[in-house]
Parts: C-alpha cells; sequence; structure tokens
C-alpha cells in the first residue's frame, strides 16, 4: 500500500463527506493505492455515524472510535499503530488542511530520502491572538529540540515513512513534538514544505490558549526525558551536590566568625542571627533532598524494562 492517511477528529461530522471526496479524487488522479483511517475522539456529534455510511461506499476507509475524549495524541498513536501504508499523512479533519499537498509530500519521503515532513502554513487565516503565541511557541520548540529547519511544529498535514510511526509513542500532548520525537528515535532526516491553509469551513476550533501553556510544559518534559530521562543522577546530583557545597561553605563561615567572636572582647557575633546560619541549613537541605532525588530516580529507571530499548537501524 503506498499510503495511509491519518485523520483524527472530533465533532466534525460536517466537514467529513467533502474531506473524503477530496482525499478520494487525489488519491485516484496519482494511481495511489491507500487506506483512510478516521479515528473518532469521543465525537458528541453524528461523527461516527458519518464515517461508518462513508466506509459503505469506499473499502479503503476505516474508522476507530474512542469510547470518550481522550485528545488528539492518544487519536494519532492508534492511528499510527494500525498505518499499513508506505506512508504515512496526517491531517485534520476541518478542511483547513488540504488533501491537493499529499502527492508532493509522498514525493519527497519516498524520492528525497526524508523520514518526516513537516507542512509550513507560511500565510494563516488565524486571528494574532492565534498567531504570535505560535511564533514564539515555534521558536522556543527549535531552540530546545535543535531541529532549526522547522517553522511550524504542530502542523497537523504531515508526512511520515511507515518505520517513524511504528518506532515513536505519542501520548499525552506530545503531538506537538512529533519531529522532536523523531529525532530521538534517530530519524533526523527532518523536512518542511510550504502548505496551503485553508479558513476553516464548518464548526469551530478546539483548541484554547491553555493549549500554549501545555505546549511549554509538555516541551520541559520532553526536554528532561531526552537529556536525562535514564540518568536522572546526573541532573539531580549535580544540583545535589552543588547546595550542599553552598551550605557547607556557609557552615564554614558561620564557625569562623563564631570563633573569632569567641576569641574577642568586642566583637560579638551570634548564629542564629547571622544569614549563613539560614544558608547553610537551607542550602544542606536541599541539596540532600535533590541528591535522593536522583538516587530514587535511579533506582526506578534501573527497574525499568526499557532501559535497555534501543533502535537498531541495521543489523547483518
Amino acid at each position: 500500500m503506498d499510503i495511509s492517511i491519518v485523520i483524527p477528529l472530533f465533532n466534525e461530522a460536517e466537514s467529513l463527506p467533502e474531506l473524503t471526496q477530496w482525499i478520494q479524487r487525489v488519491m485516484t488522479q496519482n494511481n495511489f493505492s491507500y487506506e483512510i483511517l478516521f479515528i473518532n475522539d469521543g465525537s458528541t456529534d453524528n461523527s461516527w455515524e458519518v464515517i461508518q455510511n462513508l466506509s459503505k461506499n469506499d473499502p479503503a476507509i476505516h474508522g476507530v472510535s474512542f469510547s470518550r475524549n481522550y485528545g488528539k495524541s492518544p487519536a494519532l498513536n492508534t492511528g499510527f499503530r494500525k498505518a499499513q501504508g508506505d506512508v504515512v499523512i496526517t491531517m485534520d479533519a476541518d478542511l483547513q488542511d488540504s488533501p491537493d499537498e499529499i502527492p508532493e509530500l509522498y514525493r519527497m519521503i519516498t524520492s528525497e530520502g526524508y523520514d518526516l515532513v513537516s507542512g509550513w502554513k507560511k500565510k494563516r487565516y488565524d486571528p494574532l491572538s492565534k498567531t504570535i503565541p505560535t511564533k514564539l511557541f515555534n521558536a522556543t520548540a527549535r531552540k530546545v529540540s535543535g531541529i532549526r529547519n522547522l517553522h511550524d511544529f504542530n502542523c497537523g498535514l504531515k508526512a511520515y515513512r511507515n518505520e517513524v510511526v511504528k518506532h515513536i509513542e505519542v501520548y499525552g500532548d506530545m503531538h506537538r513534538y512529533i519531529p522532536y520525537l523523531a529525532k530521538n528515535a534517530g530519524y533526523t532526516r527532518i523536512g518542511e514544505k510550504v502548505v496551503h491553509h485553508q479558513a476553516r469551513k464548518y464548526g469551530s476550533t478546539k483548541f484554547g490558549l491553555d493549549r500554549f501553556i501545555n505546549g511549554y510544559l509538555d516541551l520541559g518534559t520532553l526536554w528532561f526525558q531526552t537529556k536525562f530521562g535514564i540518568k536522572p543522577m546526573h541532573l539531580f546530583g549535580l544540583l545535589g551536590s552543588l547546595m550542599f557545597i553552598v551550605g557547607f561553605l556557609a557552615v564554614i563561615i558561620v564557625l569562623t566568625l563564631k570563633c573569632v567572636s569567641i576569641c574577642s572582647e568586642t566583637y560579638h557575633f551570634y548564629a542564629t542571627k547571622s544569614v549563613y546560619f539560614y544558608l547553610s541549613l537551607a542550602c544542606m537541605i536541599m541539596g540532600l533532598q535533590f541528591f535522593l532525588t536522583g538516587f530514587i530516580g535511579e533506582l526506578i529507571t534501573r527497574n525499568s524494562p526499557e532501559r535497555n530499548n534501543y533502535l537498531i537501524a541495521e543489523e547483518f
């Protein structure tokens, strides 16, 4: 099979027939063998009934329906597990992603050797309240991930080699960072294509401003897992040691000042009134806590079944 198209959706019943016809037309014109995987993320409208009716007229259409709304990442991960095509295309169901982009995305994967190609909606039909935070978010993601050539990490229109989607796990809200996940799995041939962004035709957006806050938190989580996921002591042990050293130096200062006070008749020093006394207590206690956190993290990692799960590129 040439292409698997994975489409997560939530309450998009109005757009599904038009989107399906558009995809079918593009696939027929290019003689692609294909499947369409609709992942219904607990829609409360009649999206699932629409998908069932569409599948009666086209055996290439398959559907998965969640019992409740889990989010875009679980929907994508489920679609990735089921995708059979050599190239996997993801797109949103709201008609803002154009299926006409699929042939060129397919060519970039199969002919130019990319592992992943991400769309870039260079010209967007979104309000400034959405575009400005998006630019800040993408700038931060480029800096943290080291993927400098991507302008739009969260674009729903992406293409992957099948092998890539089988070796990454998209969970929580990590769909925003799929290129980062792919890079961490060893798939570094990541490209970008400028794609057309269409104004929403039906309904309203399902995402609020809270996604930007959650996005930064998820980025911090992913960065930590990448750098210290199997070696937490390298971070917490270092912080704990530095804090403990600062606290120990503060203790030396307190003891020195106290000794001077004892030997001097004019200088009086009260340890409990000195900032160094409380600094030494705070830093040494915090340092010990950081160190123990790293130690416990190491014990958890050592017992993890994934601790020696490495992706092998080739073997003979």
